[in-house]
């Protein structure tokens, strides 16, 4: 278990910019004083776009000493959220910007005294390349992700789907779970697939005049290309921002997880152990708690993972 009182030293990697929930849950990172975000990468696609959505995040949370890395690009391909960073210029961050995204997780991990938690909430090709690049970084850091379908999809549907983190690149995805990392925690579309802000809870957010939860809905109105906002689309990598300090809410299981050709993701017991959040036992109480982190208020006691 963690005991230490110094908050958790992470690196998140994200393709913000695709599905909107990639923006919710920086926003929720910055509010999170458990965790201590050393750096921000982006991937898959137009990494320097998924970048200057990031830069602009930053700036307006006020967290200009969280370093950006741009990951490595694929393509020209941006996303909804183009209109809010069109203009924005990228080299002008105040803060330190990584041209070489994947140096930068590696240096990071290897500078930090603590282990180092790496958060993943897209496709993996930039962590597969930290593998190749260095394969010995896994071994001492804790992986926690938003990937794949275990019994459920979208919604609490039943039966696995080739989940879109896994599938968009799966080759990537089989590198990072075949890795030794010293500590791996998914939330597949089980849970992370049912968490939705409504009512009350959603209001909180968009009527407040804090500025990075104005750029949050700023960034969803955009999104959602002129539909009406009555309640947020749904939340899936808040879910991993949470299972980086916290497994309260959530129900565990330990199994082992294989990565199939075409993207899906298999109990299998002659694979690597990975902490599964397979079911919630308070998916209200999470919500709540989200609300709570987003706005600044104290939230609730969070129980560390267990290790």
């Amino acid at each position: 278990m963690n005991t230490s009182l110094r908050p958790i030293p992470v690196v998140l990697d994200t393709d913000i910019g695709t599905d909107i929930d990639d923006t919710w849950a920086l926003a929720m990172l910055l509010r999170s004083p458990e965790l201590d975000v050393r750096l921000v990468v982006s991937d898959t696609d137009d990494t320097d776009y998924r970048a200057a959505i990031i830069a602009r995040l930053l700036e307006a949370a006020g967290r200009t000493d969280v370093a950006v890395g741009i990951g490595t690009r694929q393509n020209d391909r941006k996303g909804g959220q183009a209109p809010w960073v069109e203009g924005y210029d990228l080299a002008a961050y105040p803060g330190t910007l990584h041209r070489d995204g994947v140096s930068a997780v590696i240096e990071t991990i290897e500078r930090s005294q603590d282990p180092v938690t790496l958060i993943c909430i897209g496709p993996v090709p930039n962590i597969a390349e930290v593998i190749r690049r260095a394969p010995g970084v896994a071994a001492r850091t804790r992986f926690v992700g938003m990937h794949g379908s275990i019994h459920k999809h979208h919604d609490g549907e039943i039966g696995a789907i080739a989940e879109y983190n896994v599938v968009r690149d799966a080759k990537a995805c089989q590198v990072v779970f075949q890795a030794p990392w010293l500590d791996m925690t998914i939330t597949p579309l089980d849970t992370c697939g049912r968490v939705r802000l409504r009512g009350e809870k959603y209001q909180a957010i968009s009527n407040s005049d804090d500025p990075l939860l104005r750029a949050v809905i700023e960034n969803y109105r955009i999104w959602l290309q002129g539909k009406p906002d009555m309640e947020s689309s749904i939340l899936f990598d808040t879910v991993a921002i949470h299972l980086a300090c916290s497994t309260r809410f959530l129900r565990m299981e330990d199994m082992g997880i294989r990565v199939t050709d075409d993207g899906f993701t298999v109990p299998d017991k002659d694979c690597r152990r990975v902490h599964v959040a397979l079911e919630w036992t308070d998916i209200d109480g999470y919500e709540t708690h989200l609300v709570s982190r987003l706005t600044g208020q104290a939230g609730l006691a969070s129980k560390p993972v267990i290790l």
